[in-house]
């Protein structure tokens, strides 16, 4: 019984401390542009590497 009363306010205090870092990590823009970084993934920023092998050179 005594092991509640030490585990209840632990869990609380964790929940709250979740809480606040989502708050922030919301008030500080980290959820702001989700669908740049999947943009940002496909866009190819540098030239291709030819390949010698399709080549038609004869």
């Amino acid at each position: 019984m005594t092991m509640l009363l030490w585990m209840i306010p632990i869990a609380l205090m964790m929940g709250f401390l979740g809480l606040v870092g989502f708050m922030w990590s919301l008030k500080s823009g980290q959820y702001d542009d989700l669908d740049g970084a999947a943009q940002r993934i496909l866009m190819d920023d540098e030239a291709p590497l030819s390949d010698p092998a399709m080549s038609t050179d004869d």
